[in-house]
């Protein structure tokens, strides 16, 4: 027996819609009225995502899943492999040594060959919805028994995974989310990789994404295990400025009554904002953080008394990375200042009888450190 993949046809019109006309409109990423830690946290992931992340947590209605899938439309394109339902580049084809690189011509995955005979397209980067519904096999794949058991062959049908590699796993109301989804999701982190055992066949495919959850904290508590492993934690709240609140229902109203009228007039704003984060990727590598960046980082999270150091790494991928936004090659203290709260709130100690909220006490630290000589 063979192990082949889904075609890529198939593949791709479930991700797209067998028509244009299937595809979802998304509100305009630009504008959304306020809510700013929420969409800073989102673009710093776009430009750097190895910062691991963002829970948004906040009040119902204050648009958490709005602006998690508006960020698709802001994204830059990427390179893969024409018809490779893990959207690996060529140089990723080379190296994989998997069932599935391996597999035969006509199972519509290219084989491992050299870099110059593979074909290549643009898509767009993925931004896949895992649904607290879903099973264990629709989000890591499965393998197609009923193909086994007619004619031989065990086909390997791709999950939510392998489509959100080198794109977003958006997990809405994440803290109600099964404990063994939770579990899955922990391991693919960590690794990078999915392995996928069924019926005596190992299949191992990249599952490289950037992890985007929300919920409202009234509804439950996220297990400590996976919200560690959230970069940011971006914390929202119902807008209380009258002339805030008025535009958003006017934005709303004009976008209900004509959807593409109203994307069309937002288009400037959504590619320059497109072209700022191009700029700010291709920046990235050339941004220094001094020591007196990191020395000032590395204070705040002993004063807090953060546990491991992911909390000094993480200010300092955040920290550069809006350096870089911002068109600097040099990420400063007030970078540091500017990401600490979404970068630590989450990763404190936390203290029954405390009824200062974490950002409070992240503030009050930053204020204690500018005091000081």
């Amino acid at each position: 027996m063979r192990v082949t993949a889904e075609p890529a046809q198939a593949l791709n019109d479930r991700r797209n819609g067998a028509a244009s006309g299937s595809r979802a409109v998304n509100y305009p990423f630009t504008a959304i009225v306020g809510q700013e830690e929420m969409k800073l946290c989102l673009l710093l992931n776009v430009i750097d995502p190895r910062i691991g992340g963002v829970m948004i947590m906040g009040h119902r209605g204050t648009g958490k899943s709005t602006a998690v899938r508006a960020l698709a439309d802001v994204l830059p394109m990427i390179t893969r492999v024409e018809g490779d339902p893990f959207n690996r580049p060529p140089e990723a084809i080379e190296k994989d040594e998997s069932p599935i690189a391996k597999a035969e011509a006509n199972d519509g995955v290219p084989r491992k060959t050299s870099r110059a005979k593979l074909k290549t397209e643009r898509v767009a980067v993925p931004v896949v919805d895992l649904p607290l519904g879903a099973t264990e096999d629709r989000v890591c794949g499965t393998i197609d028994i009923e193909a086994a058991l007619t004619r031989g062959v065990k086909r390997f049908e791709p999950g939510l995974l392998a489509r959100a590699n080198r794109g977003f796993l958006y997990i809405d109301e994440v803290n109600l989310l099964d404990d063994h989804l939770v579990d899955v999701l922990l391991d693919v982190a960590a690794s990078g990789w999915n392995v996928v055992e069924r019926e005596g066949i190992s299949v191992r495919h990249p599952a490289r994404f950037v992890l985007v959850g929300s919920g409202n904290p009234e509804e439950g508590e996220l297990r400590p295990q996976l919200l560690d492993r959230f970069g940011l934690h971006a914390r929202i709240v119902t807008i209380t400025d009258i002339a805030q609140r008025m535009e958003i229902v006017r934005r709303r109203r004009a976008f209900d009554a004509d959807p593409q009228a109203f994307i069309a007039a937002w288009e400037p704003q959504q590619r320059a904002l497109r072209r700022r984060i191009v700029a700010a990727q291709k920046r990235l590598a050339e941004v220094e953080m001094p020591d007196d960046a990191l020395m000032f980082a590395a204070e705040l999270c002993m004063r807090l008394g953060v546990d491991g150091h992911r909390g000094e790494l993480t200010l300092a991928r955040a920290s550069c990375a809006l350096a870089a936004f911002e068109g600097r090659r040099r990420a400063t203290r007030d970078d540091v200042k500017r990401v600490a709260v979404p970068a630590l709130r989450h990763r404190l100690r936390r203290d029954p009888l405390e009824t200062t909220d974490a950002g409070e006490r992240i503030e009050r630290a930053l204020a204690e450190l500018a005091d000081q000589p």
